[in-house]
């Protein structure tokens, strides 16, 4: 069953992230990729993401179509202008992806390139239509194409704060939903308590919600973001559970695990990230009972 009916009929979609490498050796990717065949509904496939230059992901996304995978691939305007991202995104219909999720694109200076042009010809709702409108067999210069594609759209939330920042990172969430959008991707889970807030307002979108769930790896990692991520909001007691536990890196992976469980059936479906740790991503669905 496809990621759109998967998510038309209601059933838990499990999806693992997965960064194409920094070079053109592809073993791990695919290694890491088969051991999950069959045990997560789509891979997704990030696109140059916090400004580090990788290998695309429309290669990343083709390359999880050939093992059989489903592949959603990220877009956004930071690096390509309108004209470059149409052809991506036909590109990427006739090769077979037909999920996209559009995403905000890290600032150029926190990157490994940081003397690169920032393009950003489209943001994320422009972006959103621009799908929109291509689906409708027109380019944005209002040109008929030849065959129009089709796709699964997503959009992103961004972190928040506190609950004047959520009202904000929604109503922009809700514009997406009305450009175009068919799904939405929520920030990392740390609280499943006070992610309900979040998605008490969420239905009001009227689509399905993906909650992302972050692979904290080590105790370090968890105070920094405590400190510095306030829209995290990680708590001392889960600090405290890493730092006292035998194994922290087990316990890492068993904290995953445990808030996809607490989160089925109460949301559409999540996205693991493993930041690195994707040969791990079989014991986080271990751990999760998926």
């Amino acid at each position: 069953m496809s990621l759109q009916k998967r998510l038309a009929s209601g059933e838990f979609v499990v999806m693992a992230e997965m960064n194409t490498p920094k070079g053109v050796d592809i073993s791990q990717l695919i290694t890491n990729a088969r051991k999950i065949k069959g045990r997560v509904d789509a891979v997704i496939v990030p696109d140059m993401d916090n400004g580090v230059m990788r290998m695309s992901a429309l290669a990343g996304g083709v390359l999880m179509q050939q093992q059989g995978i489903e592949a959603v691939i990220h877009l956004y305007g930071r690096d390509r202008n309108r004209m470059a991202l149409q052809g991506d995104i036909l590109a990427a219909h006739v090769l077979g992806i037909q999920n996209v999720v559009v995403v905000h694109s890290e600032d150029m200076a926190n990157g490994d390139h940081r003397d690169a042009k920032t393009v950003d010809d489209l943001d994320e709702l422009g972006l959103i239509e621009t799908l929109a409108t291509l689906q409708k067999g027109k380019d944005l210069a209002g040109f008929d194409l030849e065959g129009a594609p089709s796709f699964t759209t997503g959009c992103t939330v961004a972190s928040y704060a506190d609950d004047d920042q959520m009202a904000a990172e929604l109503e922009k969430a809700r514009k997406k939903v009305q450009a175009g959008a068919q799904f939405i991707v929520a920030p990392p889970v740390f609280d499943v308590d006070r992610f309900g807030v979040f998605l008490a307002q969420a239905k009001g979108l009227g689509v399905p919600v993906i909650a992302t769930i972050f692979l904290i790896k080590s105790v370090g990692i968890a105070r920094y973001m405590a400190l510095n991520e306030p829209g995290a909001h990680i708590s001392e007691d889960l600090i405290r559970r890493i730092r006292k536990a035998s194994d922290r890196e087990a316990e890492c992976l068993r904290i995953a695990g445990e808030t996809i469980a607490a989160l089925k059936g109460k949301v559409a479906g999540v996205k693991i990230e493993t930041n690195g740790w994707e040969h791990r991503l079989a014991s986080i669905l271990d751990y999760a009972g998926v």
